[in-house]
């Protein structure tokens, strides 16, 4: 039984990968911290935890804690993992891993260096909708890949518009960066996922609406280690068009089409035939990533999101950002 803590039990933790601790096989949440104490004991009643704590480091050191779940904002990933690493416990932290590309690496080193494991929360590694067009790509169906290109735009969250309620998302000091951060490094760790390394990346960012002080608008090109081009556009500002989330992976025998994050069929075109795969969206969407990393602290299989892999999209990034 992996005993687990959560460390920042706010709204990530309510659906998408609370309740995982406690349904997982062979896993028990018995943990939670929030500065706001009050916060953090209605969570524990909610879910049935029988410990909760305002301070990050009693949460560490409680010897009930097996292992760490990271789920603050990435201004405190580092520090967090690093303390919980040297406390002798396995982290899982959420993404963006970091701030920065060094931070990352600061992380993995102190794993290796403490000799204990890390996870990072590109839970997409383990769902069977990104599974299924893995197992597509590497049975052969695409061919090799030549061309990865890919689309996301959606209008400004009504918290976007009005500075007085702007999320930690949009705030630099705390995110690193704006949505791009946020949520387009789900996207750019699934397409190494499923379609090789990244070897180079550069890209534009701009602030088009002004609603907040971070990029809202991202153009990127990158290039994969197998040779392929890859080319993508992200805009959170975007009012006057339909919202759009769809990436196409062409090869020289056929093309993959999917989502992000809408989870819309899964569309495979060979010639004149197109076949379409269903997946519904789970309902704890963190839950098959986090069995994985309970098997592997067991001693069977290992988790695809590591502290290498989600340090190499922090990389991505900063690419793509960088001035």
């Amino acid at each position: 039984m992996i005993r687990w803590g959560i460390i920042g039990c706010g709204d990530v933790c309510e659906v998408k990968s609370g309740p995982a601790f406690y349904k997982c096989k062979n896993a028990a949440l018995v943990a939670v911290m929030r500065r706001d104490a009050e916060k953090a004991r209605e969570y524990a009643v909610r879910h049935n935890v029988p410990k909760y704590y305002s301070n990050a480091d009693d949460l560490i050191r409680d010897p009930e804690v097996d292992a760490v779940y990271i789920a603050t904002p990435p201004e405190s990933h580092a520090g967090l993992t690093i303390r919980a690493l040297k406390a002798g416990k396995p982290v899982y932290v959420e993404k963006p891993m970091a701030m920065t590309y060094h931070e990352c690496l600061s992380m993995i080193e102190t794993a290796k260096t403490c000799r204990q494991k890390l996870f990072v929360a590109y839970y997409r590694r383990s769902l069977d909708y990104f599974l299924k067009i893995k197992e597509m790509i590497d049975s052969g169906l695409t061919g090799k890949i030549h061309v990865v290109k890919g689309e996301f735009f959606r209008p400004p969250l009504a918290t976007d518009t009005d500075v007085s309620i702007h999320t930690w998302r949009i705030k630099k000091a705390l995110s690193g960066g704006g949505y791009f951060y946020d949520m387009a490094t789900h996207t750019l760790d699934i397409l190494m996922f499923l379609a090789g390394k990244i070897i180079k990346a550069n890209g534009i960012t701009g602030n088009v609406g002004g609603l907040y002080e971070v990029e809202d608008t991202v153009g990127a090109s990158f290039l994969f280690e197998s040779g392929a081009i890859g080319s993508a556009v992200w805009s959170y500002v975007s009012s006057g068009v339909p919202e759009r989330d769809r990436i196409e992976i062409i090869g020289e025998k056929g093309s993959i089409a999917f989502s992000t994050f809408s989870f819309s069929d899964i569309e495979l075109r060979r010639g004149n035939r197109v076949e379409t795969f269903n997946f519904p969206k789970p309902q704890h969407i963190q839950m098959d990533m986090i069995q994985t990393i309970v098997n592997e602290l067991e001693g069977e299989g290992a988790c695809p999101s590591t502290g290498e892999t989600g340090a190499l999209t922090n990389w991505v990034v900063e690419q793509i950002c960088s001035k």
